[in-house]
Formats: structure tokens, sequence, C-alpha cells
């Protein structure tokens, strides 16, 4: 209300957004709507390094995920699917987690949206503590998490998701000093 009593000509409808989803693009693009852009990062926040790996080389993700954990960081693993399927050929996070569980341990903590709401709350809690030190997830992790000692965001089979998605996955890193690569 601030923001539109502060012009003279108060705005029928005022959006803000973190990012530029959908609605907030058509509505630039082909409606009347005026931008304002933030384009500079907030203080101390480093760029994000961001690489294409080939699922080739998936091994060698792993080697480099354990080096970074063995020296005490966080880290995300994004997978499309919660459970495999027959009708598509993408990695299921439950694969996947139990995969990297039998690498690194106790260290691995799974979320997705079909988990009981405890559990996935329980899982949450104890990689924002640093209990754990990497949470494999599907996109239930797509906003609202912040985890600042996180610095290294695995997206697995990436070109299934949308570039808003994507855009907001990658958001889950850099939040905290020091540099961070998707």
């Amino acid at each position: 209300m601030l923001l539109q009593a502060k012009g003279r000509t108060p705005p029928h409808v005022l959006a803000m957004t973190a990012t530029p989803i959908p609605r907030t693009l058509t509505l630039a693009i082909h409606g009347e709507m005026d931008q304002s852009r933030l384009d500079e990062m907030p203080p101390g926040r480093e760029p994000i390094e961001t690489r294409v790996v080939s699922e080739e080389r998936v091994d060698e993700v792993v080697d480099a995920l354990g080096r970074h954990l063995s020296e005490g960081k966080q880290a995300y693993w994004v997978c499309p699917l919660v459970e495999e399927s027959e009708v598509v050929d993408l990695t299921a996070a439950e694969d996947r987690f139990q995969m990297l569980r039998a690498r690194f341990g106790d260290r691995v903590r799974l979320v997705h949206g079909q988990m009981p709401p405890e559990a996935r709350d329980a899982a949450m809690a104890d990689f924002a503590a640093g209990r754990a030190q990497l949470l494999v997830a599907t996109t239930v992790i797509e906003v609202g998490v912040n985890v600042p000692e996180a610095t290294i965001m695995v997206i697995e089979r990436a070109e299934s998701f949308g570039l808003a998605q994507l855009h907001q996955l990658r958001g889950r890193v850099g939040r905290g000093e020091g540099a961070s690569s998707c």
C-alpha cells in the first residue's frame, strides 16, 4: 500500500517476484507492464558457476561431491521423479538416494512430495541444522528452502525441467558466503 501511494498515479496491479515466472514474463511481454529490474547480487554473494555434465560422467560428479562433503560442506541432488517409472527413462530420487546413501552413509537425506509431512520436515531440519550433508530431492525444494551452507546443486536430467524451475532450483545455492556451483 505504501508503494502504491508513492506515485502520482498508483498502479492497478503491483507484482513483485524474485524470479521471472511465466505469468510475470507474459504480462511484461504482452501486457502493459513496466519493469524495474534489480540486476546486482546481494552484498557478499558470488555468482553461481553453472556447468553441464553428461550423464556418462555421473561417477566423476559423485567423486567430486565426495570431496566436497569430506570438507564438511553441504549439497543438493535433485531428480525429476520420485520413484522409477516404466513410461519414462528418468532418474528417480528414491533410487539415487539409495545409491548415494550406500556411498556416503548417514550423511544423506531424502525429501519428496509423496513423503509424510513429518518425515519430510525431519529430513529438511537435519539438513538445515547440518546433521545431514547431502539432500536428495525432487522439486519440492524449489522454493522456501534457505540453507546458506549448501554450495553445490546437482540437477540430474536438467532438460526435463522448465526454465523457471531450473532458475528456482539453482537459487537454493549461492545464498551464503563463498563460491557455489550448479
